[in-house]
């Protein structure tokens, strides 16, 4: 029980903290004040949830929000016909003339969003690095680094500390 307890303090402590860093971020974007939505940007996939602890100057604040809403505004016709192709198959029954035909479609659609959003994030990381000073690079590199010590740290905690079936409750 100890145990349980235990990981879900540091579980609800990860949470707290990361919703702290991601609401720090500033000002409002396409996903709403604070953050920019599962589309990326900061506190989002562009890995760079750390921009908010590298006293960015108002200038590099503005250039930032600029190069997501751009980003976000390139990609917008292209998630919502990937959106619509989804809700088309899934409105399809199995027995359905063209279903295999649609899934192959969907399929293909789905992989070649993968491919461009992941180049989209590289692209925008990109633009944001060099928007910061040396400086803030040497600190966004050091941050990257002690996060992923407390990332392997964590995997390691989880791993010596199994939760459920094969964890004991005891005192």
């Amino acid at each position: 029980m100890r145990k349980n307890l235990i990981l879900g303090l540091a579980f609800g402590s990860a949470l707290a903290i990361g919703s702290f860093a991601v609401a720090a971020q500033g000002a409002p974007g396409p996903g709403g004040p604070g953050g920019w939505g599962h589309h990326g940007g900061p506190g989002g996939r562009h890995g760079m949830m750390e921009l908010g602890k590298l006293n960015l100057s108002d200038t590099q604040k503005a250039s930032i929000k600029q190069v997501m809403k751009s980003s976000f505004e390139q990609n917008r016709s292209r998630f919502q016909a990937l959106r619509q192709q989804r809700q088309a198959f899934e409105a399809m029954k199995p027995t359905d003339p063209g279903y295999q035909s649609a899934a192959s479609a969907l399929a293909q659609a789905e992989g070649a969003a993968t491919t461009a959003r992941v180049q989209q994030m590289a692209d925008v990381r990109a633009q944001v690095y060099n928007l910061l000073t040396p400086a803030q690079q040497s600190q966004l590199a050091t941050m990257k680094a002690q996060r992923q010590a407390r990332m392997q740290q964590w995997k390691e905690f989880k791993a010596q500390h199994p939760v459920g079936s094969e964890a004991p409750d005891g005192p």
